[in-house]
């Protein structure tokens, strides 16, 4: 599973924060990740510079070997909470998706 982390101009982030988000989606979504083939993380700050509540937005993107793709976004007020909570949505759609597909071709 690639994992490809973006952010715009309005966010800081420290040098290791590319490492952070892979181990926080690799953790999880471990359960699904050889279905994964591609997770595309984007951060914004929706105040910019300014400090305001629920302004960090991440969008993530998966592509699921021979799927459409799925996004998802969140927004908080850390990086850390939005990063947390959109992987955990991305992990529920993904969920609902194969639960879906394995319901209409059971084995």
């Amino acid at each position: 599973m690639q994992i490809m982390v973006n952010s715009d101009h309005t966010v800081e982030t420290p040098e290791d924060f590319a490492d952070h988000v892979r181990g926080v989606i690799e953790h999880t979504l471990h359960h699904h990740q050889s279905q994964i083939t591609r997770v595309e993380v984007h951060f914004s700050d929706e105040d910019g510079r300014k400090n305001g509540g629920n302004d960090k937005r991440c969008i993530m993107e998966a592509r699921l070997a021979g799927r459409q793709p799925i996004a998802v976004s969140d927004q908080a007020d850390s990086l850390d909470k939005v990063i947390q909570g959109a992987a955990d949505k991305l992990k529920h759609a993904i969920v609902s998706i194969l639960g879906k597909e394995h319901d209409r071709h059971p084995n």
